[in-house]
């Protein structure tokens, strides 16, 4: 360490003055730019939470809105926010994860792997009102699901599949090889190797691949605006059943977003479901970093 540190130290001592200018600059502007992302970021929490925090109460967040009463209330956008992101992480982290398992660890046809990589970036790429319309045409006629939770659950699902595909299997890549050679020559099968090995080394890109997907769901507006509609009536799943939920319309946050800002004007509102919007992803991510570093120790 010493010996490497003398070196450091020689090494930057017999730079000549210019270069140690540049570099002096370069690092400077380095912290300024990354000061200045902080700072935007510092400014627009801030500014958020002062314009919706003034408006937030308990009865806004957990009251079924009414006209008649003079009720305004996001409780019902709360739970269809949840709702759509339980549905939409049950069926894409299978699918996606166990995609980029088939592509990184079984696939042999170089040329068919590097197509269906070309094809998941080139979908990911794809604006969201796309999807929306695929939503439309394909889930809500085709398959007469109509505007309901469930079918725009399932455009959520084909929107944010690309990217779990995507992070995953750049974190399989990431795992030495030496890991997997290990395992075989112990006795291990391929899938067990997969299962005890593999995955666990790259729950790191997994998690990451699922906080990205629940950040789109919940600030996603468009697909859902087309797919699931803008009620804003409570749906009882518990009394009514599951079922119900293959036939439940109902507004999430997002779309609550749009509708007190574009629809009403009413920015004193808007800024408190954005208030919302952030601590629950906040939440969902540290709950997702959370269930990782867990996953991780066992």
């Amino acid at each position: 360490m010493a010996d490497r540190n003398g070196n450091s130290q020689q090494t930057v001592q017999a730079l000549s003055p210019s270069r140690k200018a540049y570099n002096g600059v370069m690092r400077a502007l380095i912290y300024a730019a990354s000061g200045i992302v902080v700072a935007l970021l510092l400014f627009l929490l801030c500014y958020i939470f002062y314009r919706g925090v003034p408006s937030l109460s308990l009865e806004f967040l957990t009251a079924e809105e009414s006209v008649v009463k003079d009720i305004q209330g996001i409780g019902p956008a709360v739970l269809n926010t949840l709702y759509v992101i339980i549905a939409t992480l049950i069926v894409v982290l299978p699918l996606g994860v166990g995609a980029a398992i088939y592509l990184t660890e079984y696939a042999k046809n170089r040329r068919l792997v590097a197509a269906i990589e070309f094809a998941t970036e080139t979908l990911a790429g794809i604006p969201s009102i796309i999807y929306a319309l695929v939503g439309v045409l394909v889930f809500a006629e085709s398959l007469r699901l109509g505007k309901t939770l469930i079918a725009g659950a399932l455009t959520l699902v084909i929107m944010t599949l690309p990217t779990i595909i995507r992070t995953t299997q750049e974190s399989l890549k990431t795992v030495p090889q030496s890991y997997r050679e290990g395992s075989l020559g112990l006795g291990s099968g391929k899938w067990h190797m997969i299962r005890t090995v593999v995955l666990p080394s790259s729950i790191d890109g997994i998690v990451t691949g699922c906080i990205l997907a629940i950040g789109r769901i919940v600030g996603e507006s468009a697909v859902l605006l087309y797919t699931v509609g803008m009620s804003m009536q409570m749906q009882d799943f518990f009394r009514n059943g599951l079922e119900s939920f293959f036939s439940a319309s109902g507004s999430t946050l997002s779309v609550a977003l749009y509708v007190y800002a574009k629809v009403r004007a009413d920015f004193d509102l808007a800024f408190s479901v954005a208030v919302v919007l952030i601590v629950i992803t906040l939440v969902i991510n540290l709950a997702a970093k959370f269930l990782g570093t867990k996953l991780k120790k066992t």
